[in-house]
């Protein structure tokens, strides 16, 4: 027998909608559709009693400001919800890079270095400004054979990245079991599986004593500044700390951290409402 699904309308821009499909999984929700100023979110009836609406309009209130909310429902039957997600993804051109699934049959543009995403509803499919910035600003930094640390990893696409350009090996931590097992797929299928390792967690699962020359974080200022410490300490001499998932409202905060203000800063980047920022430790 299959099961009962709602089908919830989110009211939100499409800039926004991966961010929040991210978010989202935490409150069991299984699949998503993306459209231009609107995202359909499903879950499984079952786990969304009235409480669970009133809980989810308010962090949708919360999260946004009051510009992201809940606009319609309704009930649907069990469906192939990857396939729908599958669905909004495109092959795009970042900076170098030549974003695409693997069910495109678009050809790399010359020059570009193409790297293979499916994302299966992990952050990352590069459709974000947080993964735009960082995917841009990678190739000035990355040096061959650079021992990389992706911390919130999702679909891994920036370690793969951070491969692709000459690091010699990384390891990407994630607490979504989304996460970890899209990333080890995609490292397959970049053909650098052997050179990244994923591990599920968070900063404990970073490997104690060890330093790395690039440390990638593209999660959320509250993560940012808990990490502070953490992030900075597992910079080798000389490494690089990208950061990125800062509102420009929020970059003060973050800039103006003890922390991040021991190392150099060497470079901002914006899109739109985000921030980027380049640290290095001297």
């Amino acid at each position: 027998m299959k099961k009962s699904y709602l089908k919830i309308r989110l009211l939100m821009p499409q800039e926004d909608q991966d961010i929040a499909a991210d978010e989202l999984l935490a409150f069991g929700f299984e699949g998503f559709e993306q459209h231009d100023d609107a995202m359909d979110a499903w879950i499984s009836a079952e786990k969304f009693p009235e409480r669970e609406k009133v809980r989810l309009s308010q962090w949708l209130e919360e999260y946004s400001g009051g510009s992201w909310r809940i606009m319609d429902e309704e009930v649907q039957q069990e469906r192939n919800w990857n396939r729908e997600w599958e669905k909004t993804i495109k092959p795009q051109v970042i900076g170098r890079f030549f974003i695409h699934p693997t069910w495109s049959d678009h050809t790399p543009p010359p020059g570009t270095i193409p790297i293979t995403i499916d994302p299966k509803m992990s952050f990352g499919t590069g459709y974000h400004e947080t993964t735009r910035l960082l995917l841009r600003l990678l190739p000035g930094y990355v040096k061959v054979d650079d021992y990389a640390l992706d911390m919130g990893t999702g679909t891994g696409i920036l370690a793969v990245a951070a491969l692709r350009l000459g690091a010699g090996r990384a390891i990407g931590i994630d607490i979504d079991p989304w996460s970890y097992d899209n990333a080890l797929e995609n490292a397959k299928r970049n053909k650098v599986d052997d050179r990244l390792e994923i591990r599920i967690g968070s900063s404990e699962m970073i490997p104690t004593g060890t330093k790395f020359n690039l440390v990638l974080a593209n999660i959320n200022r509250n993560i940012l500044l808990d990490l502070a410490d953490v992030l900075a300490g597992s910079l080798a001499p000389g490494g690089i700390l990208m950061l990125s998932g800062i509102l420009t409202e929020d970059i003060g905060s973050i800039a103006d951290h003890p922390v991040y203000q021991k190392l150099k800063l060497l470079e901002t980047c914006s899109e739109n409402e985000w921030q980027a920022l380049v640290y290095q430790k001297l």
